[in-house]
């Protein structure tokens, strides 16, 4: 991904302390495999997430996205299903860095939660640091990630980062 570039999606809505186990079920942590993870993302919020959402949408939510056990999964398991990126009021501190290191973007974005309805056409403007819901015509601002972030997630994660840098 591309740190300056725009983000286009329709929102899918979560509320607050959405935990990994919402995430990403235990039952199917027997497997790393992107692809085999994305059949089961949200299983928790209800059957059927994956047969929903089309590449590109964009998980919002409340606070604490990703909150509860500590699992390179979650954020696995939403970018093998095509999500964007994910946008919260805020992220657990361990799904935040998770999600980083795998090269899935996450925004926090104060008062997004509330802001976003299923279905919202949304735009993400990195450069701009705005969050635009085109559909409500409704704008929101949010702090930009520090330089080296940025790096990490257009690298693809942290593993190329580092490969990167040799």
């Amino acid at each position: 991904m591309n740190a300056s570039a725009a983000i286009k999606g329709n929102a899918w809505v979560f509320g607050d302390h959405v935990d990994t186990d919402v995430i990403i079920p235990a039952t199917y942590l027997v497997t790393s495999d992107p692809a085999q993870l994305a059949l089961h993302c949200m299983e928790g919020a209800g059957p059927g997430f994956i047969d929903k959402i089309s590449p590109g949408d964009i998980i919002v939510a409340g606070e604490n996205f990703g909150c509860g056990s500590s699992r390179e999964h979650a954020p696995i398991a939403i970018k093998g299903a095509g999500i964007s990126c994910v946008l919260a009021d805020s992220f657990a501190r361990i799904f935040f860095r998770n999600a980083v290191n795998i090269g899935l973007p996450v925004f926090e974005v104060a008062g997004i939660g509330k802001g976003v309805a299923d279905g919202d056409s949304l735009e993400i403007l990195p450069d701009s640091r705005k969050v635009r819901n085109l559909t409500k015509g409704a704008e929101f601002d949010y702090e930009p990630y520090p330089d080296f972030l940025n790096e990490i997630i257009s690298a693809g994660g942290l593993i190329q980062w580092v490969r990167k840098k040799g």
